[in-house]
């Protein structure tokens, strides 16, 4: 995948290109049909698939102060569009140059003048250009006179127990995992969630009590639901991933007050210090409580990894009943265009 961080970058192809707009925190079910028609058309004419988004997320602009709600930061939602197929991922910085960008102009400017766009994907509620002006009519109107058409993905719903019939979102997906409901946050994803970091040294207590662990500050991702986890984690320059248990929370038993991620990896001992890790949420386990001295907590926490290992054993929980789609995929499930309209 060909990643543009700028405008001027981007080579501009005659064969011109399939747009997929939308910021796309998660990659969940409806982005994967939005990108996945895209790619239908992109392989129809025989021409490129880009992805567009904005860094940061326009909420961050706005409302730099706000709590940290990401579900894929960057360096995980661009891992998530190259394994589905993307060949150009274009990242407009959002500031206030782009913030103040008219509809009709972005229309010009990226999808016409620099993408030469045959094509643009969008979900049913896709708003951009200067304080949200623009919609899906704008655009198929524009797109007519430009010469381009405008697919419009419908909303794509759920069949989920507990959130059956309402429209897979990004804020459904956080009102799982703020329920510590990994599993489900999961199925609505179609795959694992993810938290991305790199390991830091720590007080390094684990290695005192027999359960070293790696420690990872969460950053602009969504605080989760605080307790014990069974988890997943593969280490950078690593294809496997490992199964481990991880605490989230504020550490009440040391009277800590940050929230740190905590992973212990079963059955591993080398050094982990400043490598970058992925850690999937596989099943809440617990929460987080305050132990009255290190021989109590060091007893939960075996009981904890003994609970995890037979969690991790369960087929429902498999890594491999989730994981994130590729174009093929898609394709293969949706032979037909899927939810769609022109």
């Amino acid at each position: 995948m060909q990643l543009y961080r700028h405008l001027n970058e981007v080579q501009r192809s005659e064969a011109g290109s399939i747009v997929a707009l939308g910021n796309f925190d998660g990659f969940h079910r409806g982005h994967h049909v939005v990108i996945g028609e895209a790619g239908r058309a992109a392989r129809a004419l025989g021409c490129s698939l880009t992805v567009v988004v904005t860094e940061p997320h326009p909420v961050s602009f706005f409302a730099p102060d706000v709590a940290p709600f990401r579900l894929t930061p960057f360096r995980e939602r661009a891992k998530l569009l190259e394994r589905f197929g993307v060949d150009q991922l274009l990242v407009l910085p959002f500031d206030k140059d782009l913030a103040s960008m008219p509809a009709e102009t972005f229309v010009e400017k990226v999808l016409c003048d620099t993408l030469n766009a045959k094509g643009v994907c969008v979900g049913y509620d896709y708003r951009f250009g200067k304080g949200r002006g623009g919609d899906t009519a704008l655009l198929q109107s524009m797109g007519q006179s430009a010469g381009f058409g405008v697919t419009i993905v419908n909303p794509v719903t759920v069949g989920l127990e507990g959130y059956a019939g309402e429209v897979c979102s990004s804020t459904l997906v956080r009102k799982a995992l703020q329920a510590g409901e990994a599993r489900k946050a999961a199925a609505l994803l179609g795959h694992w969630w993810t938290i991305n970091g790199r390991i830091s040294a720590g007080d390094q207590r684990g290695r005192t009590i027999g359960f070293p662990t790696a420690n990872i500050e969460l950053g602009e991702s969504l605080e989760p639901k605080l307790g014990v986890y069974a988890v997943r984690i593969q280490l950078e320059g690593e294809t496997r991933w490992r199964e481990g248990v991880a605490n989230i929370g504020r550490r009440p038993t040391f009277d800590k007050r940050d929230v740190l991620l905590e992973a212990h990896l079963f059955d591993f001992k080398a050094d982990l210090y400043e490598r970058h890790a992925r850690v999937e949420l596989v099943a809440f386990l617990r929460a987080e409580r305050k132990f009255d001295g290190l021989e109590s907590l060091k007893n939960q926490i075996a009981e904890d990894c003994r609970i995890a290992r037979i969690v991790h054993r369960e087929s429902e929980n498999l890594r491999d009943r989730l994981v994130a789609p590729t174009l093929h995929d898609y394709l293969a499930l949706y032979p037909e265009p899927h939810t769609c309209a022109q």
